[in-house]
């Protein structure tokens, strides 16, 4: 395991917001997997197991459970345990930038799946989420206008792109009806 270096200017998580991190992670995916295996499979009507809606979540929960537990290993490594609180601690203006960001993420997916869903297409729905996701996280203050085409432009079509192939894939291989 090695530490990657922060970015330019950001300070790396301390040890102590991984493990948390880890802990919050894997008692979720641990959640997903449980009520994963709860869903009915229809083998009792003559489906194949491989199609039970719960097997697709329970590979999530299950790779993100391994995902929790590596994380963990790894601030424990970093000394998330110890006494000190570890060279790399963020604090002060990072933590709130950082609250600022995922505040922002957080209103956003409830503006996807609370104010959109069911309000527009499936695909309008998951162009706007995307293209708004990208042009929000990665604005860059300073640019002019003519600057900035381009990359609006790039994650509409992003956008685009995301909300056919999600459809598709949600219609066509996983044959779930979307709203």
């Amino acid at each position: 395991m090695s530490d990657h270096p922060a970015p330019a200017g950001e300070r790396a998580p301390s040890p102590r917001a991984d493990l948390l991190t880890a802990a919050v992670l894997l008692a979720f995916s641990i959640g997903v997997i449980v009520l994963s295996a709860g869903m009915p499979t229809f083998t009792d009507k003559g489906a194949s197991l491989f199609l039970a809606p719960g097997i697709v979540p329970g590979f999530y929960g299950s790779v993100l459970t391994l995902l929790a537990l590596v994380l963990a290993a790894r601030s424990i490594w970093r000394g998330a345990l110890r006494g000190d609180r570890g060279a790399g601690t963020a604090s002060g203006a990072g933590d709130r930038a950082g609250l600022l960001r995922l505040g922002i993420a957080v209103v956003l997916c409830l503006v996807f799946a609370v104010g959109l869903i069911g309000l527009v297409p499936f695909w309008l729905a998951v162009a706007l989420f995307v293209t708004s996701f990208i042009v929000i996280f990665e604005w860059q203050p300073g640019l002019g206008a003519s600057a900035r085409v381009r990359p609006v432009g790039t994650a509409v079509l992003q956008g685009m792109i995301a909300g056919l192939l999600v459809t598709y894939v949600f219609q066509e291989v996983f044959f779930v009806r979307l709203p």
